[in-house]
């Protein structure tokens, strides 16, 4: 796996919200000497404690307007439904040439939410690096989060070519891979990549709990191998993934209604006893998983 680069890109940069992606984002900046200075706001007093307590930045507060005044670089990692008041908040002191970005799992609804409150002379750029675990909070982050992980850039039509490649070097100095999508690409490609898996997962956690009855303590001391693997990530953040789906309804839906449809396909097999189109199924998924292996993506 190929090393992040150590360089000083910017000054200073400001993250409004310290959870699991901000917090990394401190920590990998930090290792790879990104900036000079590094500061952080969350609308809890108890998060900024314990961000503080973590020492995961130089200071962290509650006030976002003020943590973002002489940022160079500002990253909104909230849950997508409070990007655009973290916009809205933040507004008054973005300084002119700042970039601000986001972390957020959907693109073109952050677009809408955050772009109406970017001062003139303020280059927006959304990204979204696709890495993370089941934990949350400031507790939870980690340096290495993004090495060898995919960040997706949306630079808008428009975009500050000079600001884009700031960034990008930025996310690469962090340890990812980096890409450049269109946001409606970008939100099709993770609602069958990230959000239908997710949605999956928190549904068999909720079917095995409703079937369950009297069967309840043995289900969970038995959910060993796939059950508990594949259901890792319905222990994600709730607010975050909540605004997930309904901020990405309409890309959602279509891929569930195709998932919708291939299990008809299965319990059909299953029902007439079908083993060839199981089969078939099965070898050509065992080859795509391990594809995905090699990418070094699972």
């Amino acid at each position: 796996m190929t090393k992040p680069q150590s360089q000083r890109i910017f000054d200073k940069i400001a993250l409004i919200g310290i959870g699991l992606i901000g917090g990394s984002i401190a920590l990998a900046a930090r290792r790879g000497g990104l900036a000079t200075t590094i500061v952080a706001a969350t609308r809890s007093a108890e998060t900024a404690a314990t961000a503080n307590r973590l020492k995961l930045v130089d200071h962290c507060g509650t006030d976002l307007a003020a943590a973002c005044a002489d940022a160079d670089l500002v990253i909104v990692c909230t849950p997508v439904g409070a990007c655009g008041e973290a916009a809205r908040a933040i507004a008054p002191s973005l300084k002119p040439g700042c970039i601000v970005s986001d972390v957020g799992s959907v693109k073109q609804a952050v677009i809408n939410a955050m772009q109406p409150h970017i001062p003139a002379g303020v280059h927006f750029v959304p990204a979204h690096p696709v890495a993370g675990t089941e934990n949350s909070g400031p507790e939870a982050g980690f340096a290495e989060l993004f090495d060898g992980r995919w960040t997706i850039l949306t630079p808008l039509p428009g975009s500050d070519a000079a600001a884009v490649d700031k960034l990008d070097a930025f996310w690469k100095g962090l340890g990812s891979l980096t890409e450049r999508l269109d946001p409606a690409d970008h939100d099709r490609i993770l609602a069958i990549t990230s959000h239908l898996p997710h949605l999956i997962a928190y549904t068999i956690v909720g079917t095995a709990d409703d079937l369950a009855g009297h069967l309840n303590s043995e289900v969970l001391r038995f959910a060993a191998g796939g059950f508990r693997d594949f259901t890792r990530i319905a222990a994600s953040d709730p607010t975050m993934w909540r605004d997930v789906f309904l901020n990405n309804r309409e890309a959602v839906l279509e891929v569930l209604a195709r998932f919708q449809e291939d299990l008809f396909y299965l319990q059909r097999a299953i029902r007439w006893g079908e083993g060839d189109k199981l089969f078939d199924l099965f070898t050509r998924t065992r080859e795509i998983r391990r594809a995905l292996i090699h990418l070094n993506q699972a």
